[in-house]
Order: structure tokens, then C-alpha cells, then sequence
């Protein structure tokens, strides 16, 4: 099994920066992909960056120039640097990991922009 734990939410004003954090565990393969996902109320969730093992990044146009996804693959580790963040950026987020034995997901974590 693989456990995805997610961290690094929180409440921040236009403009600000937040960095999420994802750890996995368990039996981790390589060649796996790592992303984030975000899903606002009322709208379905939606890729927001991703991140191959092989090192291929691609982001939604809506976070592209502002959000960057890195990885630790020593670590397991995947997180997004989020800045210039706007209203609309308002989600839950959740990371995900996806190999060869399946899809997982973390708990997911709030971020808020909000005056």
C-alpha cells in the first residue's frame, strides 16, 4: 500500500506565497508520476501541476508562471510552490501518486486566499 500525507495549507492573502508538501511511503515504484490536483466548492477537481519520475513537468494554464512542482525522489517527496496567488486559486489540494500498481491519493489540504 502507499500512503500520501499532505501538508502546508493554511489562509493567505492575494498576492501571497504558500508551499505545499507530500510525502509518500510504502512500496513506492519507480517510474511513477506525482501530482497535485485542486478542487474548488462546487467544481469538479482538476490537475494542477505533475511531475514525472523521468523529470516531465506540465502545469494548468491557470497556474502557469505562478505555481512550481518540484520532487525529492529520495525522499518520496513532491511539493508545490504557489505564488502571486489569487482568489480563484481557493481549493482543497490533493496530491496523488500513480505507478504501476495504481492510483493513490493524500487526505487533501485547504488553502485560502482571501482579504
Amino acid at each position: 500500500q502507499v500512503q500520501l500525507v499532505e501538508s502546508g495549507g493554511g489562509l493567505v492573502q492575494p498576492g501571497g506565497s504558500l508551499r505545499l508538501s507530500c510525502a509518500a511511503s510504502g512500496r513506492i515504484f519507480s517510474g511513477n508520476v506525482m501530482s497535485w490536483y485542486r478542487q474548488a466548492p462546487g467544481k469538479e477537481r482538476e490537475l494542477a501541476a505533475t511531475f514525472t519520475s523521468g523529470g516531465i513537468i506540465r502545469y494548468a494554464d491557470s497556474v502557469k508562471g505562478r505555481f512550481t512542482i518540484s520532487r525529492d525522489n529520495a525522499k518520496n517527496t513532491v511539493y508545490l510552490q504557489m505564488d502571486s496567488l489569487k482568489p480563484e486559486d481557493t481549493a482543497v489540494y490533493y496530491c496523488s501518486l500513480s505507478q504501476v500498481t495504481g492510483l493513490y491519493w493524500g487526505q487533501g489540504t485547504q488553502v485560502a486566499v482571501s482579504s
